[in-house]
């Protein structure tokens, strides 16, 4: 006699939802494990109607699809549904008979997931407009399948989804200069980080979404954000990295709307969590802040205010530390010290750091870093005639970042 193999269907969704046992199954849906027993065993019983429902929310797919046989209560209502079904056809309209999508394995998520990091990692390396395409295109992917995944598998793709959408978000922002574009990437970011119910990733999309108003000087839309972020950090559990990076976005923000007071408070705040720690590990998305960037941050602040000697040394110790492979972030820090000499009333050690910072936009190109070249340049209008102003002029507006110079 042939081996009984019990609910196939059931076992098999299970698994493609990413549940291993049926042990996670029944932890997830508030049950014994010897009900999922029953369950896979070859005469289901169908489930109570509560637990049925989170059955095929957690799975994602009718009982019927999932090996259940219908009671006779249930007969009822699908003899009802195979009634209006008969009657629709009866009158001429087309019916559609209702299925479930077809099933991811579980191994999808990890491939997924896999991408996403590769991507990640390239940010730092690859042009902006070359990695831009592939990000979307993975983002156009990850939409496709989310629908066909379920349980904890689907959570795994939604995050995933919700972080490749956010780097999107930040080339088309950061890189590529695309405000309103980047204003509709970040809310799918936020859309597939609820579907994730990841509340630290939902704090870093809102965060991202606060410097749009920020610099547009539009403080009180910038502030209603960052309070959003706060919101969800504190559902967390968050770590001390991912607290003080919000306040060096909060401190950015009062920058451009002229408040460095509050943004050098702010920073203070941030140093302060950053050398207390704490018990939570960063998620390992968070690759674009560490005490190094905050240091940026409050150099640049500290040029904002006036500080000049103050915003000199923070910014030639940041430079200083900054790793070889963080060449998006050098241009910045470099424009930077060319703002503070520009500002000192020193031209020539200003166009010496602007130079350096184009230097570097030729091997890695990067927006922001342009923009501070740019205000650099505009600063040195009065030294204009100055020999090492026109040497700075002939290197801004050669072939090949002239178009860019001029595209704003």
């Amino acid at each position: 006699m042939a081996r009984p193999v019990g609910n196939t269907r059931l076992k098999s969704a299970r698994m493609a939802a990413g549940y291993p046992s049926q042990q996670s199954l029944a932890d997830a849906l508030g049950v014994g494990v010897r009900q999922v027993r029953r369950w896979e065993s070859d005469t289901p019983p169908w489930p109570q109607p509560e637990v049925g429902q989170a059955l095929t929310r957690v799975l994602g797919q009718d009982l019927e699809s999932l090996g259940f046989t219908p009671s006779h209560g249930a007969q009822t209502n699908h003899g009802r549904r195979t009634i209006l079904a008969a009657t629709a056809a009866a009158v001429g309209l087309a019916v559609v008979p209702t299925q479930a999508a077809a099933m991811q394995p579980a191994t999808v998520a990890a491939d997924y997931e896999a991408v996403t990091r590769s991507h990640r990692r390239l940010y730092w390396s690859v042009a902006p407009a070359t990695l831009h395409p592939a990000a979307v295109a993975h983002a156009t992917l990850g939409c496709a399948l989310l629908p066909e995944t379920a349980g904890q598998t689907r959570q795994r793709m939604a995050a995933a989804l919700a972080e490749t959408w956010l780097l999107a978000g930040r080339i088309e922002f950061f890189d590529l200069r695309d405000t309103d574009r980047a204003q509709q990437t970040l809310l799918r970011a936020l859309q597939a980080a609820g579907e994730a119910d990841d509340p630290l990733l939902g704090s870093a999309i809102l965060a991202h979404t606060a410097f749009i108003p920020g610099w547009a000087d539009e403080r009180d839309a910038a502030a209603e954000r960052m309070v959003a972020a706060r919101t969800y950090a504190r559902r967390g559990p968050a770590s001390a990295e991912l607290l003080a990076w919000l306040d060096a976005v909060e401190a950015e923000c009062e920058t451009r709307c002229g408040n460095t007071r509050t943004a050098l408070h702010l920073i203070g705040h941030a140093e302060t969590v950053l050398d207390a720690g704490g018990e939570h590990e960063s998620p390992d998305w968070l690759d674009w802040f560490s005490p190094v960037r905050l240091a940026a941050f409050k150099g640049n602040t500290q040029l904002k205010a006036g500080h000049l000697p103050q915003a000199r040394a923070t910014l030639l110790g940041v430079l200083d530390a900054l790793d070889s492979n963080e060449e998006k972030q050098a241009t910045v820090v470099l424009g930077d010290l060319a703002a503070v000499e520009a500002t000192a009333g020193r031209p020539e050690e200003a166009c010496r750091y602007a130079l350096r910072a184009l230097d570097q936009l030729e091997r890695t190109w990067y927006a922001m870093g342009m923009d501070r070249v740019r205000e650099v340049r505009r600063a040195l209008a009065p030294h204009q005639h100055e020999q090492c102003v026109r040497e700075l002029d002939d290197r801004l507006y050669d072939w090949s970042t002239t178009v860019s110079a001029l595209s704003r």
